[in-house]
C-alpha cells in the first residue's frame, strides 16, 4: 500500500507531495479502484430495499480515495509533468475509463437507482437530494445503462480510446511548445520590446546556457514579442510557429487525433440515441440544444460584426499610414492594435505594469474577497508544495474558522502547460456531520521576477488572475452536502459566472486604489490612468467578440453535426471560420490541432459558454453597480445563491433568486459599447 492509499497525516489533510514518488501512482490507482469497486459491491449486495441513503447517497460518497489520488495526479500532469508522469497517465486513463464504465453499465446498481428514481414522488427529499437523485439517474441513462450488451461493449471501447487520444493530443501540444526556441543574437532584432521582456529573454537564454535572447511559445514570452517587436519577419516566424502546433505532418501532428476524437464522440452520441455530441452535451446545460447555441452565437455575430469590420478597416488604415503595410496579417494584429491603442488613449501596458506588481495584485484580490465575503488569507509554510514556486494559504472566515486551503502557482516552467486554470485537490462535502473544507488551487503563467524587476503584470494578466480567483472563490465558499454537487460542479455554461464577474472589479477606481501602487515609488495609480483603462476597455470589442464567437462556432462545427465526411481538418476549420474571418488565411496554421479546450479539456460543445456567461456576468455586475460594488447585501445574496450552492439547483433558478429576473443580454452589449 502506498502513501496515497493511507490517511494523510498532514496539516489539514493536505496532499503530501514531498513523500509521493512517481512509481507510487500506478499501484495507488489500482488499489483505490479495487476499494471503490468494493464500495459499489456493498451497495448492490445490500439486502435492504433500495432507498435514497443506501443507494444514491452511498454512491455519491463512494470512491473518495480514488477521486483524491486522481486530483493529485492529474493536477501534476498539468502543472508539473515529466515523461514518467505522462507515461503513467497513458496507463492510468484507460483503467479509470474502464472503471467509470463498470459503474455506469452496472445493471444491478442501475436497477437500485431506477427503483429509487421511480419512487421519487413518494420521497420527502430536499431540493439538493432531489437534484442528486436526478443527476445520478441521468448519469446512468445518458451513459448507456439502458443499452443492450453489445452496444455497452462498444461504448466501453470508445471511452477507453477517447481517454488516451485526449492525453496524446495534450502531450503533443506541450512537446511542440517546449520544442520551439527562437534565439536572437542581434539586439536590433529586439527593437520595440520593453526592457522587462528583453531582460526576461536574456535570463531565459542564460538559464539554458545560451548567449543572446531566447523567445519561446510560452505566453509571457510570446505575447510581449507579438505585441511590441518591430521586426515583422520575426513576428511572422513566431506567429506561424504558435499557430501550427500539431499541424506539421510529423510525429507530433494532431490532425488524425482531431478527426478520431470528433468521430468517436459522434458515434458515442448516436449509440446513446442523440443526433450529435452537442445534442448529448447540451441536454445538461442552460442552453439546452445546439439550435439555441447557434442562434445565440448568430445573434451576437449580427450585432458585433459591423463594429468588428469597422475596427478592422481602421486598423488596416492605421498600419498603412504608419508603416505602408498594404495587407495587414495575423502577426500584425497585436502589434498595430497596441500602437493604435497608445495613439487613441495614450495608454500602453508598459505604463501600467509598474502599478501591477504580482504580490500587490494578489493582495488586491484578497482584499476584494474580504470586503465582499469576509474572507481572510494568511500565507502558511507548514504544508507541502509540488514546486517551490507555489504559494500556500489558509483561508478563514470573519470568525476565524477554516474556509479552505488555497494554492497559487504563477510562473511558467517546462513541465507546465500554457494558460490559466482553477482546480482542486480535495472537494467540499458534509459527511458524518463534518463539513469537510476544500483545497483549491489556481495556476497561471505570468512573467517571472528578473534580477532587476519583480513580476509585473499586464492589465490583461491582472484580469486573468481575478478570473481564476473568481473560480477559486466558487470552490472555496462551497457549502453543500454532496461532493458531486459542490463548488464548480455546476452546468458548464454557468461555471464562468463567478470568474467573469470578478474581472469587473479590475476596472473600478474603488478597487484599483486598494492595490495598484507603483512598485518603486509606492504611488497609487493616478486617476487619469484609471480613466484611460475604463475608456480603453471597449477598444476593439467588436473584433474581440468576433474572435470568441469564431471559437464557439468552430466547436459547434466539430460537434454539432456529423463529422463522418470530414477528411481535411484545415478545410473544415476554414469553412467554420468563414463568417468571422477578418485576416487573410495562413496556410501553415490550424487552430483545431491545438484547440485544447475542446479536444483535451472539458469544453467540447461548450466554448460558447464564455460568451453565455458574459451575458450573466454583465447583468449581475449591473446589480452591484446599482447598489455599490462592495455592497454587503448584494454580495451576501451572490454568496448565498451562487457561490455556495454549487449544482444543488437549476442555475437559472439560482440566478433569479440572486438577481430577481432572468439575465438580459442588453447589459453585455452596453458594456461592450455595441449598443447605447
Amino acid at each position: 500500500m502506498t502513501i496515497l492509499n493511507k490517511s494523510f497525516l498532514t496539516p489539514y489533510n493536505t496532499a503530501p507531495f514531498s513523500q509521493i514518488n512517481n512509481e507510487d501512482f500506478l499501484p495507488a490507482f489500482k488499489a483505490a479502484i479495487e476499494k471503490a469497486r468494493a464500495e459499489i459491491d456493498a451497495i448492490t449486495s445490500n439486502s435492504e430495499l433500495p432507498n435514497f441513503e443506501n443507494t444514491i447517497e452511498a454512491l455519491d460518497y463512494s470512491g473518495e480515495e480514488l477521486d483524491r489520488i486522481s486530483s493529485i495526479f492529474f493536477n501534476l500532469n498539468s502543472a508539473e509533468t515529466n515523461d514518467e508522469i505522462q507515461k503513467i497517465a497513458q496507463e492510468v486513463s484507460p483503467l479509470l475509463s474502464e472503471f467509470s464504465n463498470d459503474i455506469t453499465l452496472n445493471e444491478d446498481l442501475f436497477k437500485r437507482i431506477k427503483t429509487v428514481y421511480n419512487s421519487k414522488p413518494d420521497l420527502d427529499l430536499s431540493t439538493e437530494q432531489a437534484t442528486l437523485l436526478d443527476k445520478k439517474y441521468k448519469s446512468f441513462s445518458r451513459n448507456g445503462a439502458n443499452l443492450p450488451e453489445d452496444k455497452k461493449e462498444r461504448l466501453r471501447a470508445i471511452d477507453k480510446e477517447l481517454s488516451q487520444l485526449k492525453l496524446k493530443f495534450g502531450e503533443h501540444i506541450l512537446a511542440e511548445t517546449n520544442k520551439f526556441e527562437m534565439l536572437l543574437t542581434d539586439e536590433n532584432d529586439l527593437s520595440g520590446l520593453p526592457d522587462g521582456a528583453k531582460e526576461a529573454a536574456k535570463q531565459l537564454a542564460e538559464s539554458k546556457g545560451k548567449e543572446g535572447w531566447l523567445i519561446t511559445l510560452d505566453y509571457p514570452s510570446y505575447i510581449p514579442f507579438m505585441t511590441y517587436a518591430d521586426n515583422r519577419q520575426l513576428r511572422e516566424k513566431l506567429s506561424k510557429a504558435f499557430g501550427s502546433k500539431g499541424f506539421k505532418n510529423d510525429h507530433l501532428d494532431n490532425q488524425d487525433i482531431v478527426l478520431k476524437i470528433a468521430n468517436l464522440r459522434f458515434e458515442r452520441a448516436q449509440l446513446l440515441g442523440y443526433d450529435t455530441h452537442a445534442h448529448f452535451v447540451l441536454e445538461e446545460r442552460m442552453a439546452e440544444t445546439p439550435d439555441k447555441v447557434n442562434s445565440f452565437l448568430q445573434d451576437l455575430l449580427e450585432k458585433a460584426k459591423p463594429a468588428a469590420e469597422k475596427e478592422f478597416k481602421n486598423l488596416e488604415s492605421f498600419a498603412k499610414e504608419l508603416d505602408g503595410i498594404e495587407q495587414i496579417q495575423k502577426w500584425d494584429s497585436a502589434y498595430y492594435s497596441e500602437k493604435l491603442k497608445q495613439k487613441l488613449f495614450s495608454l500602453d501596458d508598459e505604463q501600467l505594469k509598474p502599478y501591477f506588481k504580482l504580490e500587490n495584485v494578489i493582495d488586491g484580490a484578497f482584499t476584494v474577497a474580504e470586503k465582499l465575503f469576509g474572507l481572510k488569507f494568511e500565507e502558511i509554510n507548514t504544508i507541502d508544495k509540488y514546486h517551490e514556486d507555489v504559494l500556500t494559504y489558509e483561508v478563514l472566515d470573519a470568525d476565524g474558522h477554516l474556509v479552505s486551503i488555497f494554492y497559487a502557482d504563477f510562473f511558467p516552467r517546462a513541465g507546465k502547460r500554457n494558460g490559466a486554470w482553477m482546480t482542486s485537490f480535495k472537494p467540499q462535502m458534509i459527511k458524518n456531520g463534518v463539513n469537510e473544507r476544500p483545497h483549491v488551487s489556481i495556476v497561471c503563467n505570468f512573467t517571472k521576477p528578473t534580477k532587476s524587476k519583480p513580476s509585473l503584470l499586464t492589465f490583461n494578466e491582472v484580469t486573468t488572475l481575478f478570473h481564476e480567483f473568481g473560480h477559486a472563490l466558487h470552490g472555496m465558499l462551497a457549502n453543500t452536502t454532496y461532493p458531486s454537487l459542490s463548488g464548480t460542479n455546476v452546468y458548464w455554461d454557468f461555471v464562468e459566472l463567478p470568474s467573469q464577474i470578478l474581472e469587473n472589479w479590475c476596472y473600478e477606481e474603488e478597487t484599483l486604489k486598494l492595490f495598484a501602487t507603483h512598485y518603486k515609488t509606492g504611488e497609487v495609480i493616478p486617476l487619469e490612468l484609471i480613466e484611460k483603462i475604463k475608456a480603453s476597455a471597449t477598444f476593439h470589442e467588436g473584433m474581440q467578440t468576433l474572435r470568441q464567437l469564431s471559437f464557439g462556432m468552430l466547436d459547434m462545427a466539430w460537434h454539432g453535426r456529423s463529422p463522418v465526411n470530414i477528411t481535411s481538418v484545415k478545410k473544415h476549420e476554414t469553412e467554420a471560420f468563414s463568417e468571422t474571418q477578418l485576416y487573410p488565411e495562413v496556410a501553415e496554421n490550424c487552430m483545431s490541432t491545438a484547440f485544447a479546450h475542446i479536444f483535451q479539456g472539458g469544453y467540447s460543445s461548450g466554448y460558447y459558454s464564455y460568451k453565455w456567461a458574459e451575458v450573466l456576468d454583465a447583468d449581475a455586475f449591473e446589480y452591484f453597480k446599482e447598489e455599490g460594488i462592495f455592497n454587503k447585501t448584494v454580495a451576501n445574496k451572490f454568496k448565498a445563491y451562487v457561490l455556495s450552492q454549487g449544482g444543488t439547483e437549476n442555475p437559472m433558478t439560482l440566478y433569479k433568486k440572486f438577481r430577481g429576473h432572468e439575465p438580459k443580454p442588453d447589459a453585455l452589449l452596453r458594456r461592450a459599447g455595441l449598443i447605447k
